[in-house]
C-alpha cells in the first residue's frame, strides 16, 4: 500500500512538473520588450491577408483599438498624421478588436478618421490574446528584425508618439 502511495505521490509530482515547465517556456513567447513579436496574419478591411512576415523587414506599430473606445478615437489622428510623414519607412497595422466591436464600427472608424494603412480584423480574438491586450489603445513598436522595442497602453502625446516612430527607423 506504502508503495501504491510513493508512486503516485511521485507521478503527481512529474505532472505538476511538467506543467510548471510548459508555463515558464510560455513566458517566453509573451510578447515583451525585446523579445520576437509572436507572428500572426490576419484578413483586413481591403480583403486582403496581412502577416509580420509580409513585411519583409519593415518596422511596424501594431496598434490594437476598437471603435467604441474613446482613447482610441483620441489618438487616431496622430497615427493618420504620422502614416503620412513616414509611410515610407514604417508600416502600421491598426488591429481592430472585432471579437467585441463589428467589421460596421471597424470600417466607419477608420474611414471617418482617413485611416491609410491597414485595418486588420481580429474577429476571433486570436490575436490581441497572443499579444496579452487587457486595454485599449495598446500600440507594439517593432524593428524590422521583428525585435519589439517599446508598448505603449493608452494614449501618449503627439511628440512622445513620433520619438516611437523615429525609434524604429534604421
Amino acid at each position: 500500500m506504502k508503495k501504491q502511495w510513493m508512486i503516485l505521490v511521485v507521478i503527481v509530482f512529474l505532472v505538476v512538473l511538467a506543467m510548471y515547465q510548459s508555463t515558464s517556456k510560455n513566458l517566453e513567447a509573451l510578447p515583451k520588450i525585446g523579445y520576437q513579436a509572436p507572428p500572426f496574419e490576419l484578413k483586413a478591411l481591403d480583403g486582403k491577408t496581412y502577416s509580420l512576415e509580409g513585411l519583409k523587414g519593415k518596422p511596424v506599430v501594431i496598434n490594437f483599438w476598437a471603435s467604441w473606445c474613446g482613447p482610441c478615437r483620441i489618438e487616431a489622428p496622430e497615427f493618420v498624421r504620422l502614416y503620412e510623414k513616414y509611410r515610407d519607412q514604417i508600416e502600421i497595422y491598426a488591429v481592430n478588436l472585432t471579437s467585441s466591436d463589428s467589421v460596421e464600427g471597424a470600417k466607419e472608424f477608420a474611414e471617418t478618421f482617413g485611416f491609410l494603412f491597414p485595418v486588420l480584423l481580429d474577429e476571433k480574438g486570436k490575436v490581441s490574446d497572443i499579444y496579452q491586450v487587457r486595454s485599449i489603445p495598446t500600440s507594439f513598436f517593432v524593428k524590422g528584425d521583428g525585435m519589439i522595442v517599446d508598448k505603449v497602453i493608452g494614449v501618449v502625446d503627439p511628440k512622445t508618439m513620433e520619438d516611437k516612430f523615429r525609434q524604429l527607423i534604421p
